[in-house]
C-alpha cells in the first residue's frame, strides 16, 4: 500500500462528505483554513475532510484524504482550490499544535481497498434506475448521459456525495467499507425515502 502521512491537516465541515475518486470544489476564506491551504500546497498537498458533529467542536471518526489537485488566488484574498479525494482514513486522535488549524494522527488500513478495488462485476442497474427517480422526484437536475461516462466506483461515490440525504446517511455511506456495502446502502437509503413518498401520496378511501 502506498504511504501516507500519519498526521494530516483536517478541514472539518459540517454537511460536507467526501469520497474517494471525487472532486471536491472548496472556496477557502478563513484565516486558519487559508494557513491551512497554503501550508499544506508548499508541502506535500495532502490534507483531510472530515464531516463536524452537530455539537460541541467534535468530528466524525472517518473522513477522507485529498490532493490539492488545482488552486487559485483571487485579488480579494480567497484561494479557490479543487480536492482530489485519494483514501478514506479513521481517526486515531487529534494532534496538539500552535497552528490556526487542527491536525490528527490518522490510519489507512481499513480502507485500503479505496485504491485498487475492482468494481467490474458490481452490479448497479438497480440502483441507478432508482437513482433517477429520487433526484427527479427533488427537483434535481444531472447529466445521466455525461454521469455514465464515469467509471463505476466514482459513479457509486458520486452519487453518495450528491444525494439529497442526511448527514448522518452519507456519513454511512462514506464509513460503509466495500463498494458493493456501498451500493447496497445507498440503494436502500433511497428505496427508503421512494416507499416514504409513494405511501405518503397514497389516497386513503
Amino acid at each position: 500500500m502506498k504511504t501516507f502521512p500519519s498526521v494530516i491537516p483536517v478541514f472539518p465541515l459540517s454537511g460536507v462528505i467526501y469520497f474517494p475518486k471525487t472532486n471536491l470544489p472548496l472556496n477557502i476564506f478563513e484565516q486558519r483554513y487559508l494557513d491551512l491551504v497554503n501550508d499544506t500546497y508548499s508541502k506535500d498537498k495532502l490534507m483531510g475532510m472530515v464531516q463536524s458533529q452537530r455539537e460541541g467542536n467534535e468530528v466524525y471518526k472517518v473522513g477522507c484524504l485529498g490532493k490539492i489537485s488545482d488552486l487559485q488566488k483571487s485579488k480579494d484574498g480567497r484561494i479557490l482550490i479543487n480536492l482530489t479525494g485519494i483514501t478514506r482514513f479513521n481517526i486515531l486522535q487529534e494532534v496538539q499544535n500552535k497552528k490556526l488549524y487542527r491536525e490528527f494522527k490518522v490510519d489507512y488500513k481499513r480502507y485500503e481497498q479505496d485504491l485498487n478495488e475492482n468494481t467490474d462485476d458490481q452490479n448497479t442497474e438497480g440502483l441507478m434506475n432508482k437513482a433517477k427517480i429520487f433526484f427527479k422526484k427533488n427537483g434535481l437536475l444531472l447529466n445521466w448521459r455525461e454521469f455514465e461516462k464515469l467509471d463505476k466506483t466514482q459513479r457509486i461515490n458520486t452519487l453518495s456525495m450528491i444525494s439529497p440525504v442526511t448527514n448522518e446517511e452519507k456519513q454511512k455511506l462514506l464509513e460503509s467499507l466495500t463498494v458493493k456495502d456501498k451500493i447496497n446502502t445507498l440503494e436502500n437509503i433511497i428505496s427508503f425515502y421512494l416507499y416514504d413518498v409513494n405511501f405518503n401520496n397514497q389516497t386513503i378511501q
